[in-house]
Protein backbone atom coordinates (compact mmCIF):
# COMPACT_ATOMS: atom_id res chain seq x y z
CA UNK A 1 0.00 0.00 0.00
CA UNK A 2 1.48 3.30 -1.06
CA UNK A 3 0.99 5.20 2.24
CA UNK A 4 2.78 2.67 4.49
CA UNK A 5 6.50 2.78 5.29
CA UNK A 6 8.33 -0.25 3.92
CA UNK A 7 8.48 -2.32 7.13
CA UNK A 8 5.40 -0.98 8.90
CA UNK A 9 2.84 -3.61 9.91
CA UNK A 10 -0.45 -3.41 8.06
CA UNK A 11 -3.34 -2.41 10.30
CA UNK A 12 -6.82 -2.40 8.87
CA UNK A 13 -10.16 -2.79 10.53
CA UNK A 14 -11.69 -4.81 7.72
CA UNK A 15 -9.27 -6.58 5.40
CA UNK A 16 -12.13 -8.32 3.58
CA UNK A 17 -13.76 -4.99 2.69
CA UNK A 18 -10.39 -3.51 1.67
CA UNK A 19 -9.73 -6.50 -0.61
CA UNK A 20 -13.17 -6.21 -2.20
CA UNK A 21 -12.70 -2.47 -2.71
CA UNK A 22 -9.29 -2.94 -4.33
CA UNK A 23 -10.63 -5.80 -6.45
CA UNK A 24 -13.47 -3.57 -7.66
CA UNK A 25 -11.03 -0.79 -8.46
CA UNK A 26 -8.90 -3.19 -10.48
CA UNK A 27 -11.91 -4.45 -12.40
CA UNK A 28 -12.86 -0.88 -13.32
CA UNK A 29 -9.70 -0.56 -15.41
CA UNK A 30 -10.03 -3.91 -17.21
CA UNK A 31 -11.97 -5.10 -20.23
CA UNK A 32 -11.76 -8.75 -19.09
CA UNK A 33 -11.63 -9.77 -15.41
CA UNK A 34 -8.14 -10.76 -14.28
CA UNK A 35 -7.44 -10.89 -10.54
CA UNK A 36 -5.21 -13.00 -8.32
CA UNK A 37 -5.18 -13.37 -4.53
CA UNK A 38 -1.41 -13.14 -4.16
CA UNK A 39 -1.13 -9.97 -6.25
CA UNK A 40 -4.06 -8.44 -4.39
CA UNK A 41 -2.47 -9.32 -1.02
CA UNK A 42 0.83 -7.80 -2.13
CA UNK A 43 -0.88 -4.57 -3.20
CA UNK A 44 -2.76 -4.42 0.10
CA UNK A 45 0.51 -4.87 1.97
CA UNK A 46 -0.51 -8.12 3.66
CA UNK A 47 0.57 -11.71 3.36
CA UNK A 48 -1.37 -14.02 1.11
CA UNK A 49 -2.10 -16.04 4.26
CA UNK A 50 -3.91 -13.07 5.81
CA UNK A 51 -6.08 -12.71 2.73
CA UNK A 52 -6.74 -16.47 2.59
CA UNK A 53 -8.45 -16.15 5.99
CA UNK A 54 -11.17 -14.14 4.27
CA UNK A 55 -11.13 -15.85 0.87
CA UNK A 56 -10.00 -19.49 0.99
CA UNK A 57 -9.29 -19.45 -2.75
CA UNK A 58 -9.54 -17.31 -5.85
CA UNK A 59 -13.05 -18.59 -6.56
CA UNK A 60 -14.27 -17.28 -3.20
CA UNK A 61 -12.82 -13.84 -4.00
CA UNK A 62 -14.37 -13.81 -7.47
CA UNK A 63 -17.76 -14.93 -6.11
CA UNK A 64 -17.68 -12.15 -3.50
CA UNK A 65 -16.75 -9.57 -6.14
CA UNK A 66 -19.55 -10.79 -8.43
CA UNK A 67 -22.13 -10.45 -5.65
CA UNK A 68 -20.78 -7.00 -4.76
CA UNK A 69 -21.08 -6.07 -8.43
CA UNK A 70 -24.71 -7.23 -8.55
CA UNK A 71 -25.41 -5.21 -5.43
CA UNK A 72 -23.78 -2.07 -6.84
CA UNK A 73 -25.70 -2.46 -10.09
CA UNK A 74 -28.91 -2.96 -8.12
CA UNK A 75 -28.32 0.16 -6.01
CA UNK A 76 -27.80 2.20 -9.19
CA UNK A 77 -30.99 0.73 -10.63
CA UNK A 78 -32.97 1.47 -7.46
CA UNK A 79 -31.82 5.10 -7.53
CA UNK A 80 -32.80 5.44 -11.19
CA UNK A 81 -36.20 3.83 -10.59
CA UNK A 82 -36.91 6.10 -7.61
CA UNK A 83 -35.86 9.20 -9.55
CA UNK A 84 -38.31 8.22 -12.31
CA UNK A 85 -41.12 7.81 -9.77
CA UNK A 86 -41.29 4.00 -9.77
CA UNK A 87 -43.89 1.98 -11.63
CA UNK A 88 -43.50 1.46 -15.38
CA UNK A 89 -41.25 4.51 -15.83
CA UNK A 90 -39.06 3.37 -12.95
CA UNK A 91 -38.77 -0.14 -14.37
CA UNK A 92 -37.75 1.26 -17.75
CA UNK A 93 -34.97 3.16 -15.97
CA UNK A 94 -33.88 -0.09 -14.28
CA UNK A 95 -33.30 -1.56 -17.75
CA UNK A 96 -31.62 1.51 -19.17
CA UNK A 97 -29.36 1.67 -16.13
CA UNK A 98 -28.42 -1.99 -16.62
CA UNK A 99 -27.10 -1.29 -20.13
CA UNK A 100 -25.33 1.94 -19.15
CA UNK A 101 -23.72 0.28 -16.11
CA UNK A 102 -22.59 -2.69 -18.22
CA UNK A 103 -20.91 -0.38 -20.73
CA UNK A 104 -19.17 1.48 -17.89
CA UNK A 105 -18.12 -1.75 -16.08
CA UNK A 106 -17.37 -4.36 -18.75
CA UNK A 107 -14.95 -6.53 -16.74
CA UNK A 108 -17.25 -6.56 -13.72
CA UNK A 109 -20.26 -7.48 -15.84
CA UNK A 110 -18.33 -10.34 -17.45
CA UNK A 111 -17.13 -11.50 -14.04
CA UNK A 112 -20.68 -11.48 -12.69
CA UNK A 113 -21.98 -13.68 -15.46
CA UNK A 114 -18.99 -16.00 -15.33
CA UNK A 115 -19.70 -16.54 -11.61
CA UNK A 116 -23.49 -16.49 -11.30
CA UNK A 117 -24.93 -19.92 -11.76
CA UNK A 118 -28.40 -20.79 -12.94
CA UNK A 119 -30.92 -18.22 -11.77
CA UNK A 120 -34.44 -19.06 -10.60
CA UNK A 121 -36.49 -16.00 -11.53
CA UNK A 122 -39.55 -17.51 -9.84
CA UNK A 123 -37.78 -18.00 -6.48
CA UNK A 124 -39.66 -16.68 -3.49
CA UNK A 125 -36.48 -15.15 -2.07
CA UNK A 126 -34.19 -13.69 -4.73
CA UNK A 127 -31.92 -12.01 -2.13
CA UNK A 128 -29.11 -14.55 -2.63
CA UNK A 129 -28.93 -13.39 -6.25
CA UNK A 130 -28.04 -9.82 -5.34
CA UNK A 131 -29.74 -6.46 -5.44
CA UNK A 132 -29.90 -6.32 -9.26
CA UNK A 133 -32.16 -9.38 -9.36
CA UNK A 134 -34.30 -7.87 -6.62
CA UNK A 135 -34.76 -4.77 -8.81
CA UNK A 136 -35.76 -6.98 -11.73
CA UNK A 137 -38.35 -8.79 -9.64
CA UNK A 138 -39.63 -5.55 -8.07
CA UNK A 139 -40.01 -3.95 -11.49
CA UNK A 140 -42.02 -6.87 -12.82
CA UNK A 141 -44.25 -6.78 -9.74
CA UNK A 142 -44.83 -3.04 -10.18
CA UNK A 143 -45.70 -3.24 -13.88
CA UNK A 144 -47.67 -6.44 -14.32
CA UNK A 145 -51.31 -7.04 -13.40
CA UNK A 146 -51.83 -8.63 -9.98
CA UNK A 147 -53.62 -11.66 -11.44
CA UNK A 148 -50.54 -12.78 -13.37
CA UNK A 149 -49.20 -16.15 -12.22
CA UNK A 150 -45.77 -16.76 -10.77
CA UNK A 151 -44.73 -18.43 -14.04
CA UNK A 152 -45.95 -15.47 -16.10
CA UNK A 153 -43.97 -13.10 -13.89
CA UNK A 154 -40.86 -15.29 -14.24
CA UNK A 155 -41.29 -15.27 -18.03
CA UNK A 156 -41.65 -11.48 -18.02
CA UNK A 157 -38.54 -11.16 -15.85
CA UNK A 158 -36.60 -13.38 -18.26
CA UNK A 159 -37.86 -11.30 -21.19
CA UNK A 160 -36.75 -8.03 -19.56
CA UNK A 161 -33.38 -9.41 -18.46
CA UNK A 162 -32.71 -10.98 -21.86
CA UNK A 163 -33.49 -7.68 -23.58
CA UNK A 164 -31.09 -5.52 -21.56
CA UNK A 165 -28.38 -8.14 -21.13
CA UNK A 166 -28.43 -9.00 -24.82
CA UNK A 167 -28.26 -5.34 -25.77
CA UNK A 168 -25.39 -4.76 -23.33
CA UNK A 169 -23.43 -7.71 -24.71
CA UNK A 170 -23.97 -6.60 -28.31
CA UNK A 171 -22.47 -3.25 -27.35
CA UNK A 172 -19.60 -4.71 -25.32
CA UNK A 173 -18.70 -7.19 -28.04
CA UNK A 174 -18.67 -4.46 -30.70
CA UNK A 175 -21.65 -5.54 -32.81
CA UNK A 176 -23.60 -2.39 -31.94
CA UNK A 177 -22.29 1.08 -31.12
CA UNK A 178 -23.26 2.45 -27.73
CA UNK A 179 -25.89 5.13 -28.26
CA UNK A 180 -27.79 6.12 -25.10
CA UNK A 181 -30.71 7.47 -27.16
CA UNK A 182 -31.05 4.16 -29.02
CA UNK A 183 -30.74 2.18 -25.77
CA UNK A 184 -33.64 4.17 -24.32
CA UNK A 185 -35.76 3.59 -27.45
CA UNK A 186 -35.10 -0.16 -27.42
CA UNK A 187 -35.88 -0.58 -23.71
CA UNK A 188 -39.06 1.49 -23.97
CA UNK A 189 -40.42 -0.74 -26.75
CA UNK A 190 -41.50 -3.32 -24.15
CA UNK A 191 -44.54 -2.36 -22.10
CA UNK A 192 -45.36 -4.97 -19.47
CA UNK A 193 -48.68 -3.29 -18.75
CA UNK A 194 -49.99 -4.92 -21.94
CA UNK A 195 -48.99 -8.47 -20.94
Amino acid sequence: MSGLPMNAPYHHGDLRAAALQMGMERLESQEQPDLGLRALARDLGVSATALYRHFPNKDALLDALALEGLNRLGRNQAEAAAKAGGGHDGFAEVGITYVTWAVENPALLRLIYNRVGQVDLAADDPSAMGEAFFQLRAGIAATMPDEMSKDQRAAAALHAWSLVHGLAMLILDGQVAYDPVMVRKVVLMTDFRDC
